[in-house]
């Protein structure tokens, strides 16, 4: 295949089935030494490589090259492949047509490159009940605290805006919760910031793995999302949106592809006009690229319909399931109305979190993931321990367990988890 054809390829059909994951019936060791296929509740740290993904990967290998100026065949292919690329990306965003889209390496570096572009003077609004990713980068920002409700936080959000000092402002927000899956009203959100001549940025890693996103419909300027939470777990990482504040900053890191010309012994430096070429500098993760192309694709020809309702079928299940067995308690934000995709977080009386995960896995080869999940004053929020000290909850629980699931789950799985938990906690 030419690099030409490689990179024209027609659009893939609607699949006639769900895609599969690799690895959903690993055999794992438990502690008395028995067997058991692999039980996967952590797909909210990383979830597992579709299959389409890894034959992707395997058909790029043989023509895997350097990109952009080089003139070998081999190098015409791969770089034909990863400049269709963002026009995957751009498609499976919704985002406008003349909207950049930069690879990074997951949601914390395209936030920290989003950071690294604003305008001096810019000020940030972030919620507290962010991730890390999305909380800590801001230079200048005004942090507000967990809201009581979708319709408190644009309420929020408005009042912060509106107090804001003169020059550029940022709403930053995330799409869906990695605490506790809840989904945020991005569009009145979005509304709210074009009220106040602000901009909006949205973390969206844990919201394009389950359901669709429309940057253009939302009024969306910035999203960023990691291609190892979207079942491409190969490193890369998306900055999607406005080309003007990325094309005024310094490139995020200096260095070749950045640069458009180098002269004086290297004194002095013109830099591309490009964003895209602006901000990725050095070579970069071609495989990644490829590989999180791959998944928007496949998530797009299979269609959001089946994959939300099985996906809500499932959620049903594992919640109300905690809610029968004593002594567990989920953690929400807001009431059981809110839409909210694959992820449950919860405490067992009795249990520290840690411990709780280490038999869920030595026990029954359940995986799930237990801490603060890199949104530690969230979580100290939900849990009612004082983010100021940073201690403990009256109950003695620090941090919390969460089960987060997707394509590859099923009933089963998540039967096993609750006959899990339901017995752990009978012990206790």
């Amino acid at each position: 295949m030419s690099a030409i054809a490689l990179a024209t390829a027609p659009a893939p059909a609607p699949l006639a089935v769900a895609p599969s994951v690799i690895g959903s019936d690993a055999p794992v060791p438990l502690e008395d030494g028995r067997r058991v296929p692999y039980a996967n509740f952590d797909y909210a740290a990383s979830a597992p490589c579709l299959s389409a993904v890894q034959d992707a990967i395997s058909a790029a290998l043989p023509y895997y090259s350097s990109v952009h100026r080089g003139a070998g065949y081999a190098s015409q292919v791969t770089t034909a492949a990863y400049e269709k690329a963002r026009e995957t990306v751009r498609e499976f965003l919704g985002a406008w047509r003349r909207s950049s889209v930069v690879f990074t390496r997951n949601t914390t570096d395209a936030m920290n490159l989003l950071a690294h572009c604003v305008p001096s003077g810019t000020t940030v609004v972030v919620f507290e009940t962010e991730h890390h990713a999305t909380l800590l980068p801001w230079r200048r920002a005004v942090r507000l605290p967990a809201p009581s409700s979708p319709l408190e936080a644009v309420a929020a959000a408005d009042r912060a805006l509106a107090e804001c000092p003169g020059g550029p402002r940022l709403l930053v927000v995330t799409a869906a919760s990695n605490v506790t899956g809840e989904v945020w009203p991005l569009a009145e959100l979005s509304a709210v910031a074009r009220k106040h001549g602000a901009r909006i940025a949205v973390d969206a890693a844990q919201l394009v793995p389950h359901r669709q996103l429309d940057m253009t419909a939302l009024g969306l300027d910035y999203v960023a999302f990691s291609g190892h939470k979207l079942y491409a777990p190969f490193g890369a990482g998306v900055l999607a949106g406005r080309s003007d504040w990325l094309r005024a900053a310094d490139p995020y890191l200096k260095g070749g592809g950045a640069s458009a010309s180098v002269e004086d012994h290297g004194n002095r430096a013109h830099w591309h006009a490009d964003p895209e070429s602006r901000h990725e500098a050095g070579t970069p993760n071609v495989l990644g690229v490829i590989a999180l192309a791959a998944a928007c694709e496949t998530l797009a020809a299979t269609g959001w319909t089946p994959l939300v309702e099985h996906e809500e079928r499932l959620l049903a299940r594992l919640r109300s399931g905690l809610a029968r067995i004593p002594g567990v308690r989920e953690l929400t934000l807001w009431a059981d109305g809110s839409p909210r995709v694959g992820i449950v977080s919860f405490v067992v009386d009795g249990w520290e979190a840690r411990d709780l995960a280490l038999a869920l896995s030595g026990q029954y080869g359940i995986g799930v993931r237990d801490g603060k999940f890199c949104a530690h004053p969230f979580v100290r929020h939900l849990l009612g321990a004082s983010d100021a000290t940073g201690g403990t909850c009256a109950d003695g629980q620090s941090s919390a367990v969460r089960a987060s699931f997707g394509i590859g789950t099923t009933e089963a799985h998540v039967d096993r988890l609750l006959d899990a938990i339901a017995r752990l906690a009978h012990t206790r």
